[in-house]
């Protein structure tokens, strides 16, 4: 199996929301051509034998798969119940997976927290990009969010980190027709000092964010000549930027610096911002 055949990971738990990734992480399959595989992670727990366990994931995981069938036909679907704890089990399959699909919250959710801790371990320690489906979107939302322009938003660094970032977000965009993608890079003048920018005059730093975000991203245009590109200097943080435009885009695509983990760190500010706050899908993309 090649990285490109690599599959769509949807982690249910019986949660509304996670019901959200599985509908999300099966269109996207489809999109991508890629096979879907369904996991349950089954908690390590003492409450109940390993039989009645074992038949409550069989349980859902039908469920899952049935309406897995009922929106994509056609989807190749397997399925798995490792004995884990959640956050470690999706990990651990990350490394054979092209993205894990994850709700906002799961059953254990407090109903207070915009994001689960699962959820936000996962998003912080995946070998893959990870989607964190959010529910916060009204049935009326998403209807006029579907007649609206289906923006692919990405917050892009001034540096190589973006690669990973950038290729997620125009594969993502190539395999929606019509999509535009907007990158979204935030500046200041101490960011413009520190990459040897102007430092006292803002409208030159300014102009020179713009020819970074150009340069970055000008291969990227010409391998996806057919996608729409805007791009976006931001004055200051691009958090609160990337937080707004995902009420409506498709998708909001951010960084996480590879790493971190291992020393204990979670998500750098932009992203924590972003994946906590967000109204809409967003894809954490290790870089």
């Amino acid at each position: 199996m090649t990285a490109h055949d690599l599959p769509v990971i949807a982690a249910v738990d019986g949660s509304s929301h996670s019901w959200d990734a599985l509908d999300w992480a099966a269109q996207e399959a489809v999109r991508r051509s890629l096979p879907l595989l369904i996991v349950h992670v089954r908690p390590l727990t003492r409450r109940t034998t390993e039989e009645v366990q074992s038949a409550e994931a069989q349980e859902l995981l039908d469920q899952a798969v049935l309406r897995t069938s009922g929106l994509a036909p056609e989807l190749p679907t397997s399925t798995l119940a490792p004995l884990d704890f959640p956050s470690a089990a999706l990990t651990s399959l990350s490394r054979d997976a092209s993205m894990v699909v994850v709700g906002s919250r799961g059953l254990g959710g407090f109903r207070s927290l915009l994001i689960g801790s699962d959820s936000l371990a996962t998003a912080s320690m995946a070998q893959c990009p990870v989607v964190v489906v959010h529910s916060g979107r009204t049935a009326e939302d998403e209807e006029e969010a579907a007649e609206a322009f289906p923006d692919i938003v990405a917050g892009v660094a001034a540096d190589e980190s973006s690669d990973a970032v950038l290729e997620f977000a125009f594969e993502a965009a190539a395999s929606r027709p019509g999509a535009r993608l907007r990158l979204v890079h935030g500046w200041t003048m101490f960011s413009s000092l520190l990459s040897g920018g102007p430092v006292l005059d803002r409208a030159a730093a300014a102009d020179a964010a713009e020819r970074t975000l150009t340069e970055l991203t000008a291969g990227w245009i010409e391998k996806y000549p057919q996608v729409e590109v805007a791009r976006e200097p931001v004055s200051g943080s691009a958090s609160r930027t990337l937080v707004t435009a995902s009420a409506t885009a498709a998708l909001t695509v951010v960084g996480r610096r590879r790493g971190g983990e291992s020393l204990g760190l979670g998500l750098a500010p932009v992203a924590q911002t972003t994946v906590t706050h967000a109204l809409g899908p967003v894809a954490v993309v290790p870089c």
